[in-house]
C-alpha cells in the first residue's frame, strides 16, 4: 500500500453511481474498498479499474442490511489498509408499491439496508477516524425523501432519516476533524443505458425534457463532488445536503 494515501469505502460500488465515485476518488489519490452484496465479479472488475488509475484497491463483499455483515465489511477494509478514512454510504434499495400494501418484512428490509446499514457502518468506521483526527462520512438521500412520491413512502422515510443522522454526526464529530454530509442525486441512468433508443427509455426522455440543465446526470457529477468533500479544501463543508440534480429540485 502506498504510504500517506487515505482509504475510502464506497458501498454499492460495483456499478452505476458507486462505480463512478470509486473512479473519482481513485483519481484523487485515495485507496478504494469496493463493496457489493451479490456480484463479486462486478466488484472485482471495478477494483481492477481503480488499480489502473494508480491506487490500491480491495473488495469487501457483504449485505449492509445485516449488522454482522456491515461490521465485517469495515473489518475487511481495515485489514486491507490499516484504517478507514472515508465512508460513502451509497448502497440502497428502492422498491415501490402502495403504502397500504407494504408487507412488514419488506418494510424492515428497506429500513435495514437504507437506514440501519449506514448507521452500523458509521459506528464501526468512526473510531478509526477519531483516532486519526480526520474523516469524511457521506450519506445519500434523494428527491423521494424531499418531495414525497406515491408508492415510495417507505423509501422516503428511510432516506430522510439519513438527513437527520448527517446533521447529528456533523455536530458530534466535527470537533474531531470529521465532516458529515449528504448527497441528494437527481436522475442518473444506469451503466449501459442506451439513451439514443427512445423506446425503452421513455421515462428518461421525459425527465431529460423537464431538467433545467438539459441533460441527465453522469456518475462523475457525483463522484467529483464527493472527491471535493474528501479534499482538504472540502473540510469546511459540514452537515450539508448537496443536491446534484441539474435544478429539478432546489433547496428550500
Amino acid at each position: 500500500m502506498a504510504q500517506g494515501r487515505k482509504t475510502a469505502l464506497i458501498t454499492g460500488s460495483g456499478k452505476n453511481i458507486g462505480r463512478g465515485i470509486a473512479h473519482e476518488l481513485a483519481k484523487a489519490g485515495h485507496n478504494i474498498v469496493v463493496n457489493g452484496s451479490t456480484n463479486l465479479n462486478a466488484a472485482e472488475a471495478v477494483a481492477e479499474e481503480v488499480r489502473a488509475l494508480g491506487v490500491d484497491a480491495s473488495v469487501a463483499m457483504g449485505n449492509i442490511g445485516v449488522k454482522q455483515e456491515a461490521e465485517l465489511i469495515i473489518n475487511k477494509a481495515v485489514d486491507a489498509f490499516g484504517s478507514i478514512d472515508i465512508l460513502v454510504n451509497n448502497a440502497a434499495i428502492r422498491p415501490h408499491g402502495p403504502f397500504l400494501e407494504i408487507e412488514n418484512n419488506e418494510w424492515q428490509n428497506v429500513i435495514n439496508v437504507n437506514m440501519n446499514g449506514p448507521i452500523w457502518l458509521a459506528r464501526a468506521a468512526l473510531p478509526f477516524m477519531v483516532k486519526k483526527g480526520w474523516g469524511r462520512v457521506i450519506h445519500f438521500t434523494g428527491m423521494n425523501a424531499q418531495r414525497g412520491y406515491p408508492g415510495a413512502g417507505f423509501v422516503s422515510v428511510s432516506k430522510h432519516a439519513l438527513w437527520g443522522l448527517t446533521k447529528a454526526l456533523a455536530v458530534e464529530f466535527g470537533p474531531s476533524g470529521i465532516t458529515s454530509n449528504i448527497i441528494s442525486p437527481g436522475t442518473f441512468p444506469p451503466d449501459g443505458a442506451d439513451m439514443d433508443n427512445p423506446e425503452p427509455n421513455k421515462n428518461y426522455q421525459k425527465l431529460l425534457k423537464d431538467n433545467p440543465s438539459g441533460r441527465l446526470g453522469k456518475p462523475s457529477d457525483i463522484g467529483g463532488m464527493i472527491a471535493y468533500l474528501c479534499s482538504e479544501n472540502g473540510g469546511f463543508v459540514n452537515g450539508q445536503m448537496l443536491q446534484i440534480n441539474g435544478g429539478v429540485v432546489m433547496q428550500y
